[in-house]
């Protein structure tokens, strides 16, 4: 099977930068680039050490992975580069995730990445070596129209990655190609075998890359050992109902964990005060959320107020909503709504644009 990269010139003498992780996805990417004949150049990034790195066998940018990405590269027969881009991910990504979470925030740290590592940085490489794109693995489309080129939702709803992708900028999304958007995974993976790429069975990577026991509090008390501190948790008069080890074990909608027994109705984690370290509890009705404050608004598609979709967490459906500039407001209450949660926005398959959620209404509170 070969892949349009709507080169926009003959493939050959056309010069292409793919992202490779050393998962499946951008080991195929890459594969389908050297079949156009076209010069295909491999770029990985190191992000962390790799002595310590390579015994993470679920995270994506390993030791291993890297190993693997240089074995792909080496069976396709193209040129492969590593890059040494730990400290810059730390400082943007993983700081970043540590203090919105020290914040009583919930981060979104792969949108941080694309954000900068990979869509500002990695961008920039390819457009230094006269590339004439750079190919990711991400499960996106980039639709060509007469206006420039869209970005639309997967066609494989359980694989789409649009929700991470908002804050790409239309002049990025000029220079990216996303070959796989239109294909289910499993047919990425039998493309995988038919060529015999080494990482064809490797695992799909499950949790944020540095977090790949999901132990988010742990790797935000080793980066910020002095934003755990002990606090209340409350009811929503202010009733203290238990104490708790750090707001950094706590996340808006969280039930588990919260060790508060005699309750009439279970209690759910509504907000979370960092100023007097609180954790605020009450019933999931109160969890309801009619509009939300967005910042950082990026706009791919026209600035559009009616007729929207929006998504507040990755793998949500996008439920119809109005945008009035600064307020997402949606037609039904919403539940796990978040600050530090990217509101996504959508018509039909295409993505809009989206923003930042800075602070949310409660839906027993919105009467406008």
């Amino acid at each position: 099977m070969d892949a349009d990269f709507q080169l926009g010139r003959p493939a050959r003498g056309a010069r292409i930068v793919v992202a490779m992780s050393g998962g499946v996805d951008s080991s195929v990417v890459a594969a389908l680039a050297a079949r156009t004949g076209a010069e295909v150049i491999g770029v990985t990034l190191q992000l962390y050490d790799q002595g310590v790195a390579v015994e993470r066998a679920k995270s994506c940018c390993a030791g291993r992975d890297i190993h693997d990405a240089r074995a792909v590269a080496e069976r396709i027969g193209i040129a492969h580069h590593v890059f040494d881009y730990e400290s810059r991910f730390r400082t943007s990504v993983i700081d970043r995730f540590a203090d919105d979470y020290a914040r009583g925030r919930t981060p979104v740290p792969c949108i941080s990445c694309n954000q900068g590592v990979k869509f500002t940085d990695l961008l920039r490489f390819a457009r230094d070596l006269g590339a004439d794109c750079l190919a990711t693995g991400h499960y996106v489309r980039r639709v060509a129209t007469t206006d420039g080129p869209q970005l639309h939702r997967a066609a494989d709803p359980a694989r789409d990655q649009s929700y991470f992708l908002f804050a790409t900028t239309r002049e990025q999304l000029e220079f990216l190609r996303f070959p796989l958007g239109h294909l289910p995974k499993d047919r990425v993976r039998d493309i995988a075998r038919e060529i015999r790429l080494p990482v064809a069975a490797k695992p799909d990577s499950q949790d944020i890359c540095f977090v790949p026991d999901g132990d988010y509090a742990r790797v935000v008390e080793k980066v910020r050992p002095d934003a755990v501190r002990p606090g209340e948790i409350v009811d929503r008069a202010g009733k203290v109902l238990g104490r708790h080890r750090g707001l950094i074990h706590f996340t808006v909608g969280q039930r588990r964990g919260l060790e508060i027994g005699g309750q009439p109705e279970p209690l759910y984690v509504l907000r979370l005060e960092p100023e007097s370290q609180r954790v605020v509890v009450g019933p999931k009705r109160a969890l309801a959320v009619r509009a939300a404050r967005l910042s950082g608004v990026n706009w791919l598609g026209e600035d559009q107020r009616e007729g929207l979709a929006a998504k507040v967490r990755s793998l949500a459906r996008p439920a119809p909503a109005r945008f009035d500039g600064e307020r997402l407001l949606f037609e039904s209450p919403e539940y796990g709504v978040a600050p530090g949660q990217a509101a996504v926005l959508y018509e039909g398959t295409r993505v809009l644009g989206g923003g930042w959620i800075e602070e949310t209404v409660a839906a027993e509170l919105e009467t406008a």
